[in-house]
């Protein structure tokens, strides 16, 4: 059953409607980075991830359902991909500290109670000059399932927390039509200098 709800996952996550081309183009992956998606589900960005990286990048696919690992596991032996790692979530993400050049969330930060303090634990996961891409989607009506069930979170709401927690919105795009999409810079403001005597 994991392994259909996966596949329609992907099938939905590759839908003309939902523009993964220009996701992907708008992200500027480049070979060599290390990249973590977060909430992979069916694995359809981090297979793709792992292709532009090559293999001497890093995908690493974090999700808390074993068997969408497994199926994303199962897919990359199949492509000749050699590098993606699986990583359960069982509480907090855990990643190696400081390697990261882009975390990416799809439709994953409405789940999340804590916001502001969990987007200051990924902070260690970053390089000096990494990203998180974040793409949640935006209100709809009421009598849909995500007006029903909350599954949304407004941009500027976004904004402001990922400011709170140290980062910096660096661009935004509104080319897909439910959800909006940001990515912010992992920004440590430098202590004030001190006023020569």
């Amino acid at each position: 059953m994991s392994n259909l709800k996966a596949k329609m996952f992907n099938q939905k996550a590759a839908a003309p409607k939902n523009k993964p081309d220009q996701i992907i183009e708008a992200i500027e992956l480049k070979p060599g980075s290390s990249i973590a998606d977060i909430g992979a589900g069916g694995g359809y960005f981090a297979l793709r991830f792992a292709e532009i990286v090559g293999h001497e990048g890093k995908v690493y696919a974090l999700d808390t359902n074993q068997e969408f690992l497994q199926f994303i596991q199962h897919s990359a032996t199949e492509k000749g991909l050699k590098n993606i790692v699986t990583i359960l979530i069982e509480e907090k993400p855990r990643l190696p500290e400081g390697s990261l050049d882009v975390i990416f969330m799809r439709n994953i930060t409405h789940h999340l109670s804590s916001r502001v303090d969990y987007f200051k634990n990924l902070k260690r996961f970053l390089k000096e000059k990494g990203h998180i891409v974040i793409i949640d989607y935006k209100k709809s009506k009421l009598f849909t399932f995500r007006g029903l069930f909350g599954h949304h979170v407004p941009k500027k709401t976004i904004i402001r927390e990922m400011e709170k927690a140290g980062y910096l919105l660096e661009k935004e795009f509104d080319f897909l039509p439910e959800q909006h999409f940001t990515i912010f810079s992992n920004y440590s403001p430098r202590p004030p200098s001190e006023n020569p005597r």
